[in-house]
């Protein structure tokens, strides 16, 4: 069974990184070693988080980082 409570954790993370005005790099260092943890912890909403910051490439590139991509029909 996933954990999905991961979903509110990391969007509320992520939200106050880019309230703060955090850099690229921070958000991508942040978040890729908070997505590390969700994922050992069994967080099964990873997508869902991905499809809500599609539009931050830092955020994209730290899913990337940890083999969560968003599906294309390609």
């Amino acid at each position: 069974m996933g954990w999905g409570s991961g979903y509110r954790v990391f969007n509320d993370t992520a939200n106050a990184l880019i309230k703060a005005g955090a850099t690229d790099e921070v958000k991508e260092q942040v978040l890729g070693d908070l997505i590390g943890s969700l994922q050992a912890e069994d967080w099964d909403t990873e997508l869902d988080s991905l499809q809500d910051y599609l539009d931050d490439p830092a955020i994209v590139r730290a899913f990337a980082k940890h083999d969560i991509h968003w599906p294309t029909d390609d």
